[in-house]
């Protein structure tokens, strides 16, 4: 393998090889997935509390409270927006930054990772200059119903005064879980959610804040999350490092994150495309009625809710991928991705039949009206009915960005959304009124789901097969 680089940079790295880059290399496999991807489905469900506990506080509010859930479930899809700038350097420097681990290169991964820290910092200062003041123009733009409007201003202006901890906690976690260490990643998690749900009725009750108090209790747990997470890598644990003089826009540094990291963000921002398309449709159909875009909010949740342990998965499962291929392993790369699918796909139907057989406890968590309640019901059947294939879907692509697939996982994201689903919505509303907009989500996640099982595993072959020519010639590191 390549030594590292000459330079300062290359010092940070002249230490102890960790355990933990042991065990990527050599450790047995499965006990390795399951060390790597439990810690990080678990993180990926703590994730989720931020969200559901304030939908499960503010639904309470005596006397607006189905207006602030829609309010929320117009927010949602902003905020998704706001991390996905996140998800843009942090899972597309985190790979690349892996990927040269493994190729020997670490004086290559540091510089990656401080590029990744001087991009986060300045798009968290920009956007949460932007979303501050373009709050109305942007809520009213993503369809939000009359009577929420004023709630979903009022959110989204705190919201985005702390925009700089969210990205700055969301895009540098990954640089954690990239060096193995899944559990510390996943503990800045949940201190983080432990705050949100300590100061969430406090806030909105207590000092009688509503909406604008789940919202402040939101930022302050991703300010604890981010100084956890700096912390860190000031500690001896981490083998990444802050250097001033490494933050710098370099322009292929910055092409090389981007270009992978384009489609964790892009499979983002297809997700609130089609929350927008969903709302639309709703309010077109349904004349505005708060309970179908309350009950499409309690839907999108339940998505999302079964979804972030499969993506947890994929991301779990990230260092072990980039750290090998970089390597060269072709074998311990098979094997381990065999493993993960298989868990995949039985973790995935497990959940989904139960959601299926109970749909209206997801309508419960958010103490919904009977109404609301009545349409989750009757209609998350054919919400979810194709998600087992979405599930899948969605690890393969997190495995094809840790390979530095990119090209191929964002175009397979943008058919699922795009070319698939907001067609059909469309399509299907207008023969089925506001049915079509929920049986849309299931047909599209079913096509789309086999579609990317058989392109991404045809692929893997070929990746695997050029890898090891690239480790045979001693291209690795070049």
């Amino acid at each position: 393998m390549p030594a590292s680089t000459a330079g300062k940079g290359s010092r940070v790295f002249k230490m102890r090889k960790r355990d933990m880059t042991q065990e990527l290399e050599s450790g047995k496999i499965l006990p390795l997935v399951f060390r790597l991807t439990i810690p990080a489905g678990i993180a990926q469900l703590i994730t989720f509390l931020y969200n559901i506990v304030d939908r499960m506080y503010v639904a309470k509010i005596e006397g607006s409270g189905m207006d602030a859930l829609a309010a929320l479930g117009i927010v949602l899809p902003i905020t998704l927006i706001i991390q996905a700038f996140a998800n843009l350097v942090g899972l597309g420097g985190s790979p690349r930054a892996g990927i040269k681990m493994g190729e020997g290169n670490r004086a290559e991964a540091n510089r990656i990772f401080n590029t990744s820290f001087l991009l986060l910092f300045s798009l968290g200062v920009a956007i949460g200059a932007l979303t501050f003041f373009l709050a109305r123009p942007i809520v009213v733009a993503f369809g939000c119903p009359p009577s929420a409007v004023e709630f979903a201003v009022s959110y989204l202006k705190i919201y985005a005064c702390g925009t700089i901890f969210v990205m700055l906690a969301q895009g540098l976690n990954p640089f954690i879980l990239t060096q193995g260490h899944s559990f510390l990643a996943m503990g800045s998690v949940l201190v983080g959610a432990v705050t949100n749900i300590a100061l969430d009725p406090i806030f909105i009750f207590t000092f009688g804040m509503g909406v604008q108090g789940s919202s402040l209790a939101t930022i302050l747990s991703q300010l604890v999350s981010c100084v956890c997470i700096i912390c860190f890598f000031f500690s001896r644990k981490s083998l990444f490092r802050f250097c001033v003089r490494e933050m710098r826009f370099c322009f292929a540094r910055v092409r090389s994150i981007v270009s992978l990291g384009v489609t964790p963000f892009v499979m983002v921002l297809t997700e609130c495309a089609i929350q927008v398309v969903f709302n639309i449709n709703l309010n077109r159909a349904t004349g505005g009625d708060k309970d179908y875009s309350a009950a499409l909010t309690v839907m999108l949740s339940a998505l999302q809710l079964i979804s972030l342990p499969l993506n947890g998965l994929g991301n779990g499962m990230q260092p072990f991928v980039s750290y090998n291929y970089g390597r060269g392993s072709a074998d311990r790369l098979k094997k381990g991705i065999r493993y993960v699918t298989v868990i995949a796909f039985l973790f995935a139907a497990a959940v989904w039949s139960v959601s299926l057989a109970v749909p209206q406890i997801y309508a419960r968590l958010f103490s919904a009206s009977d109404s609301v309640t009545a349409i989750v019901k009757q209609y998350t059947p054919l919400f979810l009915m194709g998600s087992i294939m979405f599930f899948v879907q969605m690890t393969l692509q997190n495995i094809n960005v840790a390979l530095g697939q990119g090209t191929a996982a964002l175009l397979l994201a943008v058919n699922r959304k795009v070319v698939i689903l907001i067609p059909l919505c469309f399509a299907l509303t207008h023969f089925l009124g506001f049915k079509g907009v929920y049986l849309s989500e299931g047909i599209a996640d079913l096509v789309a789901g086999i579609i990317t099982s058989i392109v991404i595993f045809s692929r893997f072959p070929r990746i695997f097969r050029e890898r090891e020519e690239q480790v045979r010639h001693g291209m690795i590191g070049k």
